[in-house]
Protein backbone atom coordinates (compact mmCIF):
# COMPACT_ATOMS: atom_id res chain seq x y z
CA UNK A 1 0.00 0.00 0.00
CA UNK A 2 1.15 3.53 -0.80
CA UNK A 3 -1.01 6.59 -0.21
CA UNK A 4 0.24 8.08 -3.49
CA UNK A 5 -1.57 5.35 -5.44
CA UNK A 6 -4.73 7.45 -4.96
CA UNK A 7 -3.14 10.12 -7.16
CA UNK A 8 -2.10 7.54 -9.74
CA UNK A 9 -5.63 6.13 -9.94
CA UNK A 10 -7.22 9.56 -10.34
CA UNK A 11 -4.68 10.35 -13.08
CA UNK A 12 -5.55 7.05 -14.80
CA UNK A 13 -9.31 7.53 -14.75
CA UNK A 14 -9.46 11.34 -15.11
CA UNK A 15 -6.18 12.43 -16.73
CA UNK A 16 -7.59 15.65 -18.15
CA UNK A 17 -9.61 16.75 -15.12
CA UNK A 18 -8.11 19.65 -13.13
CA UNK A 19 -6.36 18.52 -9.94
CA UNK A 20 -5.19 21.96 -8.80
CA UNK A 21 -6.29 25.51 -9.50
CA UNK A 22 -3.87 28.16 -8.25
CA UNK A 23 -3.92 31.84 -9.14
CA UNK A 24 -6.24 31.11 -12.04
CA UNK A 25 -3.98 28.41 -13.53
CA UNK A 26 -5.08 24.77 -13.57
CA UNK A 27 -2.98 21.60 -13.49
CA UNK A 28 -4.47 18.33 -14.75
CA UNK A 29 -4.23 15.02 -12.91
CA UNK A 30 -1.96 13.64 -15.62
CA UNK A 31 0.41 16.60 -15.19
CA UNK A 32 0.35 16.42 -11.36
CA UNK A 33 1.18 12.71 -11.46
CA UNK A 34 4.00 13.20 -13.98
CA UNK A 35 5.52 15.98 -11.88
CA UNK A 36 5.31 13.82 -8.73
CA UNK A 37 7.05 11.04 -10.68
CA UNK A 38 9.88 13.44 -11.52
CA UNK A 39 10.32 14.28 -7.85
CA UNK A 40 10.24 10.61 -6.82
CA UNK A 41 12.83 9.51 -9.37
CA UNK A 42 15.06 12.50 -8.65
CA UNK A 43 14.97 11.77 -4.91
CA UNK A 44 15.84 8.12 -5.48
CA UNK A 45 18.68 9.17 -7.80
CA UNK A 46 20.03 11.38 -4.99
CA UNK A 47 20.08 8.48 -2.54
CA UNK A 48 16.73 8.74 -0.75
CA UNK A 49 15.57 5.34 0.49
CA UNK A 50 12.21 4.12 1.84
CA UNK A 51 11.71 5.34 5.39
CA UNK A 52 13.95 8.40 5.05
CA UNK A 53 12.51 11.59 6.52
CA UNK A 54 11.81 14.47 4.13
CA UNK A 55 10.40 17.75 5.42
CA UNK A 56 8.00 20.33 4.01
CA UNK A 57 7.83 23.76 5.63
CA UNK A 58 6.15 26.21 3.27
CA UNK A 59 2.73 27.71 2.54
CA UNK A 60 0.20 25.78 0.42
CA UNK A 61 1.17 25.57 -3.24
CA UNK A 62 1.12 23.19 -6.19
CA UNK A 63 4.87 22.63 -5.66
CA UNK A 64 4.15 21.57 -2.06
CA UNK A 65 1.67 18.97 -3.33
CA UNK A 66 4.02 17.69 -6.01
CA UNK A 67 6.86 17.25 -3.51
CA UNK A 68 4.52 15.56 -0.99
CA UNK A 69 3.30 12.92 -3.43
CA UNK A 70 6.73 12.51 -5.01
CA UNK A 71 8.28 11.79 -1.62
CA UNK A 72 5.50 9.29 -0.83
CA UNK A 73 5.98 7.58 -4.20
CA UNK A 74 9.66 7.12 -3.31
CA UNK A 75 8.64 5.44 -0.03
CA UNK A 76 9.89 8.33 2.11
CA UNK A 77 8.18 9.70 5.22
CA UNK A 78 6.92 13.27 4.82
CA UNK A 79 7.24 15.54 7.86
CA UNK A 80 4.91 18.51 7.41
CA UNK A 81 5.72 21.63 9.44
CA UNK A 82 3.85 24.90 9.77
CA UNK A 83 5.28 27.72 7.66
CA UNK A 84 4.46 30.08 10.55
CA UNK A 85 6.79 28.49 13.13
CA UNK A 86 9.09 30.84 15.01
CA UNK A 87 12.83 30.27 14.54
CA UNK A 88 13.14 28.47 17.88
CA UNK A 89 10.11 26.27 17.18
CA UNK A 90 11.38 25.52 13.68
CA UNK A 91 14.84 24.49 14.89
CA UNK A 92 13.39 22.33 17.67
CA UNK A 93 11.12 20.39 15.31
CA UNK A 94 13.63 20.07 12.47
CA UNK A 95 16.19 18.61 14.91
CA UNK A 96 13.62 16.26 16.39
CA UNK A 97 12.34 15.06 12.99
CA UNK A 98 15.78 13.89 11.74
CA UNK A 99 15.28 15.26 8.24
CA UNK A 100 17.50 14.39 5.27
CA UNK A 101 15.98 16.83 2.76
CA UNK A 102 13.82 19.87 3.35
CA UNK A 103 11.44 21.62 0.92
CA UNK A 104 10.99 25.14 2.24
CA UNK A 105 11.01 28.86 1.44
CA UNK A 106 14.04 31.10 1.06
CA UNK A 107 13.20 32.90 4.32
CA UNK A 108 14.20 29.78 6.30
CA UNK A 109 17.77 29.60 5.00
CA UNK A 110 19.14 31.68 7.88
CA UNK A 111 17.65 29.34 10.46
CA UNK A 112 19.09 26.29 8.74
CA UNK A 113 22.77 27.19 9.00
CA UNK A 114 23.13 25.54 12.42
CA UNK A 115 21.11 22.48 11.39
CA UNK A 116 23.40 21.34 8.57
CA UNK A 117 26.37 19.04 8.67
CA UNK A 118 26.95 15.60 10.12
CA UNK A 119 23.69 13.86 10.90
CA UNK A 120 21.69 16.93 9.92
CA UNK A 121 19.90 18.11 6.80
CA UNK A 122 21.75 17.14 3.62
CA UNK A 123 19.85 19.18 1.05
CA UNK A 124 17.54 22.21 1.16
CA UNK A 125 15.18 22.66 -1.78
CA UNK A 126 14.21 26.30 -2.25
CA UNK A 127 15.33 29.40 -4.14
CA UNK A 128 19.03 29.97 -3.26
CA UNK A 129 19.10 26.58 -1.51
CA UNK A 130 21.15 23.54 -2.55
CA UNK A 131 18.83 23.22 -5.52
CA UNK A 132 15.65 24.85 -6.68
CA UNK A 133 12.43 22.90 -7.08
CA UNK A 134 12.73 23.16 -10.86
CA UNK A 135 16.24 21.72 -10.70
CA UNK A 136 14.89 18.82 -8.67
CA UNK A 137 12.20 18.19 -11.30
CA UNK A 138 14.75 18.37 -14.10
CA UNK A 139 16.72 15.48 -12.56
CA UNK A 140 13.74 13.10 -12.64
CA UNK A 141 11.68 11.30 -15.26
CA UNK A 142 7.92 11.45 -15.79
CA UNK A 143 7.19 7.70 -15.73
CA UNK A 144 7.19 5.89 -12.38
CA UNK A 145 4.93 3.83 -10.16
CA UNK A 146 4.77 4.37 -6.40
CA UNK A 147 6.89 1.93 -4.41
CA UNK A 148 4.89 -0.65 -2.49
CA UNK A 149 4.99 -0.05 1.28
CA UNK A 150 3.58 -1.92 4.23
CA UNK A 151 0.21 -0.49 5.22
CA UNK A 152 1.58 0.16 8.73
CA UNK A 153 4.65 2.01 7.48
CA UNK A 154 4.66 5.68 8.47
CA UNK A 155 3.58 7.91 5.59
CA UNK A 156 3.58 11.28 7.36
CA UNK A 157 4.48 12.88 10.67
CA UNK A 158 2.39 15.85 11.79
CA UNK A 159 3.35 17.79 14.89
CA UNK A 160 0.68 18.62 17.42
CA UNK A 161 0.46 20.23 20.85
CA UNK A 162 3.12 22.46 22.36
CA UNK A 163 6.51 23.29 20.94
CA UNK A 164 8.49 23.10 24.17
CA UNK A 165 9.84 20.04 25.92
CA UNK A 166 9.55 16.79 23.95
CA UNK A 167 7.63 17.44 20.71
CA UNK A 168 4.68 15.24 19.79
CA UNK A 169 5.12 14.09 16.21
CA UNK A 170 2.07 12.05 15.24
CA UNK A 171 3.10 9.08 13.07
CA UNK A 172 0.31 8.42 10.56
CA UNK A 173 0.60 5.33 8.39
CA UNK A 174 -0.40 4.85 4.76
CA UNK A 175 -3.41 2.94 6.06
CA UNK A 176 -4.35 5.64 8.59
CA UNK A 177 -4.60 8.44 6.03
CA UNK A 178 -6.04 6.21 3.32
CA UNK A 179 -8.88 5.02 5.58
CA UNK A 180 -9.76 8.59 6.54
CA UNK A 181 -9.58 9.87 2.96
CA UNK A 182 -12.01 7.16 1.85
CA UNK A 183 -14.36 7.89 4.75
CA UNK A 184 -14.37 11.64 4.03
CA UNK A 185 -14.95 11.15 0.30
CA UNK A 186 -17.78 8.70 0.98
CA UNK A 187 -19.44 10.78 3.70
CA UNK A 188 -19.36 13.97 1.60
CA UNK A 189 -20.48 12.21 -1.62
CA UNK A 190 -17.40 13.61 -3.36
CA UNK A 191 -16.99 13.35 -7.14
CA UNK A 192 -14.59 14.43 -9.88
CA UNK A 193 -16.81 17.45 -10.53
CA UNK A 194 -16.20 18.98 -7.09
CA UNK A 195 -13.99 21.99 -6.52
CA UNK A 196 -12.79 22.17 -2.93
CA UNK A 197 -11.55 25.41 -1.41
CA UNK A 198 -8.33 24.89 0.54
CA UNK A 199 -6.76 27.81 2.38
CA UNK A 200 -6.16 25.76 5.53
CA UNK A 201 -2.49 24.75 5.88
CA UNK A 202 -1.41 21.39 4.51
CA UNK A 203 0.68 20.72 7.62
CA UNK A 204 -2.57 20.52 9.61
CA UNK A 205 -4.54 17.26 9.58
CA UNK A 206 -7.71 19.02 8.35
CA UNK A 207 -5.95 20.50 5.32
CA UNK A 208 -3.79 17.47 4.59
CA UNK A 209 -5.97 14.43 5.30
CA UNK A 210 -9.54 15.71 5.17
CA UNK A 211 -9.40 18.23 2.33
CA UNK A 212 -6.34 17.46 0.22
CA UNK A 213 -6.06 13.66 0.34
CA UNK A 214 -9.81 13.07 0.15
CA UNK A 215 -10.10 15.42 -2.84
CA UNK A 216 -7.20 13.75 -4.68
CA UNK A 217 -8.76 10.34 -3.96
CA UNK A 218 -12.08 11.42 -5.50
CA UNK A 219 -10.38 13.22 -8.44
CA UNK A 220 -11.82 16.61 -7.54
CA UNK A 221 -10.08 19.96 -7.98
CA UNK A 222 -8.27 21.74 -5.15
CA UNK A 223 -8.78 25.52 -5.31
CA UNK A 224 -5.55 26.49 -3.57
CA UNK A 225 -4.73 29.55 -1.51
CA UNK A 226 -1.46 29.94 0.46
CA UNK A 227 -3.47 31.06 3.50
CA UNK A 228 -6.72 32.72 4.50
CA UNK A 229 -7.49 35.86 2.51
CA UNK A 230 -11.09 37.03 2.92
CA UNK A 231 -11.14 38.99 -0.33
CA UNK A 232 -9.79 36.09 -2.38
CA UNK A 233 -12.10 33.58 -0.68
CA UNK A 234 -15.13 35.73 -1.50
CA UNK A 235 -13.90 36.23 -5.08
CA UNK A 236 -13.54 32.49 -5.71
CA UNK A 237 -16.95 31.70 -4.22
CA UNK A 238 -18.70 34.49 -6.14
CA UNK A 239 -17.06 33.33 -9.37
CA UNK A 240 -18.62 29.88 -8.91
CA UNK A 241 -15.21 28.20 -8.54
CA UNK A 242 -16.09 26.51 -5.23
CA UNK A 243 -18.59 23.68 -4.76
CA UNK A 244 -17.24 22.59 -1.37
CA UNK A 245 -16.47 25.21 1.25
CA UNK A 246 -14.11 24.03 3.97
CA UNK A 247 -13.55 26.50 6.76
CA UNK A 248 -13.46 27.06 10.51
CA UNK A 249 -16.00 28.63 12.90
CA UNK A 250 -14.32 32.02 13.01
CA UNK A 251 -14.50 32.37 9.21
CA UNK A 252 -18.16 31.31 9.05
CA UNK A 253 -18.89 33.96 11.70
CA UNK A 254 -17.18 36.60 9.52
CA UNK A 255 -19.00 35.51 6.37
CA UNK A 256 -22.32 35.88 8.19
CA UNK A 257 -21.64 39.61 8.53
CA UNK A 258 -21.68 40.05 4.71
CA UNK A 259 -24.59 41.29 2.64
CA UNK A 260 -25.78 39.10 -0.26
CA UNK A 261 -24.46 35.90 1.27
CA UNK A 262 -27.13 33.67 -0.32
CA UNK A 263 -26.37 34.94 -3.84
CA UNK A 264 -22.65 34.54 -3.24
CA UNK A 265 -23.10 30.84 -2.44
CA UNK A 266 -24.93 30.05 -5.70
CA UNK A 267 -22.54 27.24 -6.75
CA UNK A 268 -21.63 25.88 -3.30
CA UNK A 269 -23.31 22.55 -2.57
CA UNK A 270 -21.54 21.63 0.66
CA UNK A 271 -20.10 23.40 3.70
CA UNK A 272 -17.91 21.85 6.39
CA UNK A 273 -16.39 23.26 9.56
CA UNK A 274 -13.54 21.83 11.60
CA UNK A 275 -10.57 22.69 13.87
CA UNK A 276 -12.85 23.89 16.71
CA UNK A 277 -16.38 23.41 17.99
CA UNK A 278 -18.96 25.26 15.90
CA UNK A 279 -21.54 27.25 17.90
CA UNK A 280 -25.11 26.06 17.22
CA UNK A 281 -26.27 29.64 16.65
CA UNK A 282 -23.87 30.06 13.72
CA UNK A 283 -25.20 26.84 12.14
CA UNK A 284 -28.77 28.09 12.46
CA UNK A 285 -28.01 31.52 11.06
CA UNK A 286 -26.07 30.00 8.14
CA UNK A 287 -28.95 27.68 7.24
CA UNK A 288 -31.39 30.57 7.46
CA UNK A 289 -29.24 32.83 5.25
CA UNK A 290 -27.96 30.35 2.66
CA UNK A 291 -30.22 27.29 2.82
CA UNK A 292 -27.10 25.17 3.42
CA UNK A 293 -26.12 23.12 6.43
CA UNK A 294 -22.67 23.54 7.91
CA UNK A 295 -21.64 19.93 8.39
CA UNK A 296 -19.37 18.94 11.23
CA UNK A 297 -17.42 15.85 12.00
CA UNK A 298 -14.99 14.88 14.67
CA UNK A 299 -11.35 13.98 14.39
CA UNK A 300 -7.87 14.65 15.68
CA UNK A 301 -4.38 14.60 14.23
CA UNK A 302 -3.95 11.25 15.97
CA UNK A 303 -6.99 9.84 14.11
CA UNK A 304 -5.94 11.14 10.67
CA UNK A 305 -9.11 13.26 10.84
CA UNK A 306 -12.36 11.32 10.37
CA UNK A 307 -13.88 9.65 13.46
CA UNK A 308 -17.51 10.76 13.23
CA UNK A 309 -19.57 12.57 10.61
CA UNK A 310 -22.85 14.48 10.85
CA UNK A 311 -24.83 12.60 8.22
CA UNK A 312 -25.12 14.12 4.73
CA UNK A 313 -28.85 13.36 4.53
CA UNK A 314 -29.81 13.62 8.20
CA UNK A 315 -27.96 16.56 9.65
CA UNK A 316 -28.50 17.11 13.38
CA UNK A 317 -27.62 20.63 14.52
CA UNK A 318 -25.24 20.62 17.48
CA UNK A 319 -24.02 17.06 16.95
CA UNK A 320 -20.77 15.85 15.43
CA UNK A 321 -22.60 12.86 13.96
CA UNK A 322 -22.21 9.11 14.03
CA UNK A 323 -19.07 7.03 13.63
CA UNK A 324 -17.64 6.62 10.13
CA UNK A 325 -17.27 3.10 8.64
CA UNK A 326 -14.72 0.89 10.40
CA UNK A 327 -14.22 3.21 13.37
CA UNK A 328 -15.53 2.56 16.89
CA UNK A 329 -16.14 5.12 19.63
CA UNK A 330 -16.78 4.52 23.33
CA UNK A 331 -17.44 6.96 26.17
CA UNK A 332 -15.32 6.03 29.20
CA UNK A 333 -14.84 7.29 32.73
CA UNK A 334 -11.50 8.27 34.29
CA UNK A 335 -10.79 4.62 35.12
CA UNK A 336 -11.41 3.44 31.58
CA UNK A 337 -14.83 1.91 32.23
CA UNK A 338 -17.38 2.20 29.43
CA UNK A 339 -20.32 4.49 30.25
CA UNK A 340 -23.95 4.12 29.30
CA UNK A 341 -25.65 6.01 26.48
CA UNK A 342 -26.31 9.60 27.52
CA UNK A 343 -23.55 9.69 30.15
CA UNK A 344 -20.69 12.15 29.73
CA UNK A 345 -17.11 10.94 29.66
CA UNK A 346 -13.93 10.81 27.62
CA UNK A 347 -14.28 9.99 23.92
CA UNK A 348 -12.14 6.92 23.17
CA UNK A 349 -11.50 5.57 19.67
CA UNK A 350 -10.49 2.30 18.00
CA UNK A 351 -9.91 1.90 14.27
CA UNK A 352 -7.45 1.64 11.39
CA UNK A 353 -7.27 5.43 11.30
CA UNK A 354 -5.54 5.74 14.70
CA UNK A 355 -1.84 6.69 14.70
CA UNK A 356 0.90 4.18 15.40
CA UNK A 357 2.29 6.53 18.07
CA UNK A 358 4.31 9.68 18.72
CA UNK A 359 7.74 9.77 17.05
CA UNK A 360 10.47 9.04 19.62
CA UNK A 361 8.12 9.78 22.50
CA UNK A 362 7.12 6.42 24.05
CA UNK A 363 5.91 8.01 27.31
CA UNK A 364 3.37 10.22 25.53
CA UNK A 365 2.36 7.27 23.34
CA UNK A 366 1.68 5.09 26.39
CA UNK A 367 -0.37 7.85 28.02
CA UNK A 368 -2.49 8.24 24.89
CA UNK A 369 -3.83 4.68 24.95
CA UNK A 370 -5.71 2.49 27.40
CA UNK A 371 -4.15 -0.92 27.97
CA UNK A 372 -6.69 -2.52 25.59
CA UNK A 373 -5.51 -0.33 22.67
CA UNK A 374 -8.27 2.30 22.67
CA UNK A 375 -7.03 5.83 22.00
CA UNK A 376 -7.84 8.54 24.58
CA UNK A 377 -8.92 11.74 22.85
CA UNK A 378 -8.95 14.07 25.87
CA UNK A 379 -12.39 15.30 24.76
CA UNK A 380 -15.58 14.97 26.79
CA UNK A 381 -18.71 13.84 24.98
CA UNK A 382 -21.82 11.65 25.02
CA UNK A 383 -24.08 9.68 22.66
CA UNK A 384 -27.79 10.41 22.35
CA UNK A 385 -30.38 7.64 21.89
CA UNK A 386 -29.86 7.71 18.10
CA UNK A 387 -26.08 7.20 18.39
CA UNK A 388 -25.24 10.77 17.42
CA UNK A 389 -22.16 12.01 19.27
CA UNK A 390 -22.00 15.38 21.03
CA UNK A 391 -18.89 17.18 22.27
CA UNK A 392 -19.13 18.78 25.69
CA UNK A 393 -15.63 20.24 25.77
CA UNK A 394 -11.94 19.53 25.96
CA UNK A 395 -11.01 17.78 29.19
CA UNK A 396 -8.12 20.19 29.64
CA UNK A 397 -10.41 23.24 29.14
CA UNK A 398 -12.64 22.28 32.06
CA UNK A 399 -12.94 25.15 34.57
CA UNK A 400 -13.34 24.22 38.24
CA UNK A 401 -14.71 27.22 40.10
CA UNK A 402 -15.67 26.94 43.76
CA UNK A 403 -15.79 23.15 43.35
CA UNK A 404 -18.23 23.33 40.41
CA UNK A 405 -17.38 22.11 36.90
CA UNK A 406 -17.92 24.56 34.04
CA UNK A 407 -17.46 23.53 30.40
CA UNK A 408 -16.57 26.65 28.37
CA UNK A 409 -18.42 25.52 25.28
CA UNK A 410 -21.77 25.53 27.09
CA UNK A 411 -21.28 29.16 28.10
CA UNK A 412 -20.01 30.13 24.63
CA UNK A 413 -23.08 28.62 22.97
CA UNK A 414 -25.33 30.96 24.97
CA UNK A 415 -23.12 34.00 24.30
CA UNK A 416 -23.27 33.36 20.55
CA UNK A 417 -27.05 33.79 20.64
CA UNK A 418 -26.47 37.51 21.21
CA UNK A 419 -26.61 39.33 17.83
CA UNK A 420 -23.80 41.71 18.83
CA UNK A 421 -21.19 38.95 19.18
CA UNK A 422 -18.87 37.89 16.35
CA UNK A 423 -16.50 35.72 18.40
CA UNK A 424 -16.03 34.77 22.03
CA UNK A 425 -13.79 32.56 24.14
CA UNK A 426 -14.47 31.41 27.70
CA UNK A 427 -11.51 30.43 29.89
CA UNK A 428 -10.62 29.98 33.53
CA UNK A 429 -8.45 32.57 35.25
CA UNK A 430 -6.66 32.10 38.60
CA UNK A 431 -8.70 33.40 41.55
CA UNK A 432 -7.84 33.39 45.27
CA UNK A 433 -11.44 32.89 46.39
CA UNK A 434 -12.79 30.51 43.74
CA UNK A 435 -9.60 28.73 42.63
CA UNK A 436 -10.59 29.66 39.09
CA UNK A 437 -13.06 32.23 37.89
CA UNK A 438 -14.97 32.04 34.63
CA UNK A 439 -13.87 34.78 32.21
CA UNK A 440 -15.00 35.62 28.69
CA UNK A 441 -13.16 37.41 25.91
CA UNK A 442 -15.52 39.08 23.46
CA UNK A 443 -15.08 40.34 19.90
CA UNK A 444 -18.21 42.36 18.95
CA UNK A 445 -19.41 42.58 15.37
CA UNK A 446 -18.31 45.69 13.53
CA UNK A 447 -20.32 48.70 14.71
CA UNK A 448 -21.83 46.77 17.62
CA UNK A 449 -21.35 47.34 21.34
CA UNK A 450 -22.36 45.18 24.26
CA UNK A 451 -21.67 46.05 27.89
CA UNK A 452 -20.60 43.54 30.52
CA UNK A 453 -23.70 44.42 32.54
CA UNK A 454 -26.03 43.66 29.63
CA UNK A 455 -24.31 40.38 28.81
CA UNK A 456 -24.10 39.31 32.45
CA UNK A 457 -27.80 39.93 32.95
CA UNK A 458 -28.59 37.96 29.79
CA UNK A 459 -26.47 35.00 30.90
CA UNK A 460 -27.93 34.95 34.42
CA UNK A 461 -31.35 34.26 32.93
CA UNK A 462 -30.05 31.28 30.97
CA UNK A 463 -27.25 29.68 33.01
CA UNK A 464 -26.63 28.50 36.54
CA UNK A 465 -25.06 31.29 38.56
CA UNK A 466 -21.65 29.55 38.91
CA UNK A 467 -21.39 29.32 35.09
CA UNK A 468 -21.90 33.06 34.54
CA UNK A 469 -18.53 34.75 33.85
CA UNK A 470 -17.15 37.03 36.52
CA UNK A 471 -14.75 38.76 34.14
CA UNK A 472 -15.63 40.34 30.74
CA UNK A 473 -12.87 41.45 28.39
CA UNK A 474 -13.57 43.07 25.02
CA UNK A 475 -10.85 42.59 22.40
CA UNK A 476 -10.25 43.93 18.89
CA UNK A 477 -9.01 40.56 17.60
CA UNK A 478 -8.66 36.97 18.69
CA UNK A 479 -5.28 35.20 18.54
CA UNK A 480 -5.64 32.18 16.26
CA UNK A 481 -3.67 29.17 15.13
CA UNK A 482 -2.84 28.72 11.42
CA UNK A 483 -5.93 26.48 11.25
CA UNK A 484 -8.16 29.28 12.58
CA UNK A 485 -8.66 27.95 16.10
CA UNK A 486 -8.87 30.59 18.86
CA UNK A 487 -5.80 30.26 21.08
CA UNK A 488 -7.20 30.33 24.58
CA UNK A 489 -3.81 29.85 26.19
CA UNK A 490 -2.56 32.97 24.42
CA UNK A 491 -5.59 34.96 25.60
CA UNK A 492 -4.97 33.81 29.16
CA UNK A 493 -1.28 34.69 28.94
CA UNK A 494 -2.01 38.16 27.56
CA UNK A 495 -4.52 38.88 30.31
CA UNK A 496 -2.26 37.66 33.12
CA UNK A 497 0.82 39.46 31.72
CA UNK A 498 -1.21 42.64 31.24
CA UNK A 499 -2.47 42.55 34.81
CA UNK A 500 0.60 41.20 36.51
Amino acid sequence: MNLAVNLERSAFFFPDRPAISEDGLEMSYARLNEQANRVATALIKMGIKPGDHLGLCAPNSSDWLIFYFGALKAGAVVITLSSLLSQDEFCLLVNHAKLKFLFTSESRLGSLAELRGKGGIQKVICPKGDLTFQQLLDQGISSFKALDCNRIDTAAILYTGGTTGIPKGVMLTHENINVSAHNVAFSERSTEKDRALCFLPFNHVFGQAHIMNATILSAGCLELLPGFDMERVIGLIEAGLVTKLFSVPTVYARLLTLEGLEEMMHNVRYCFSAAASLPVEIVRQWKERTGLNICEGYGLTESASAVTYNHYYRHVVGSIGGTVPGVEVQIRDVSGNRLEQGQQGEICILGHNIMKGYFENPEATDEAFWSDGWFRSGDIGYFDNEDYLYIVDRLKDLIITGGENVYPREVEEVIYTRPEIEECAVIGLPDKEWGEKVAVFILPKQGQVITSETLKSYLKSRLSSFKVPKEYITVSEMPKSPAGKILKRELKKRFIDGNG
